[in-house]
């Protein structure tokens, strides 16, 4: 069980951030309104999709697996603060799941990073 969390808890957030990207790369209509109302339409749009694709493929190697989801964190903490500032919790009546999914990913991301903190360069985690 101790070796399958990290890889599962990896994984899911790397589904996460890749089954995203339709929606950011294709124009989705609320993906394009999101960007629209803040003010980043259509370059913060991709911008963001590139990142969270870097993020979702870090994640996956091993080496690199802190680096993914320090990455996720940063990029999902934007999301999260763009929600509770301009957007609202629910965005074109979407319930909220849109909101809550940025929570979940943001939680597993902190958990990620701190079960991987002893492959973070230049750091002395015991």
């Amino acid at each position: 069980m101790k070796k399958h969390l990290p890889l599962s808890l990896r994984i899911i957030v790397s589904i996460i951030l890749i089954q995203t990207l339709r929606f950011k790369f294709f124009a989705h209509p609320d993906s394009v309104y999101i960007f629209q109302k803040i003010g980043l339409e259509p370059y913060g749009r991709i911008t963001i999709g590139i990142l969270e694709l870097i993020s979702g493929i870090l994640l996956l190697i091993p080496k690199k697996v802190w680096l993914g989801a320090s990455l996720a964190l940063g990029i999902i903490g934007g999301a999260i603060f763009i929600h509770l500032t301009q957007l609202g919790i629910e965005v074109n009546g979407d319930s909220g799941v849109l909101f809550a999914t940025a929570v979940i990913t943001f939680i597993l991301s902190a958990i990620i990073i701190y079960l991987y903190r002893k492959d973070i360069p230049l750091m002395n985690f015991k």
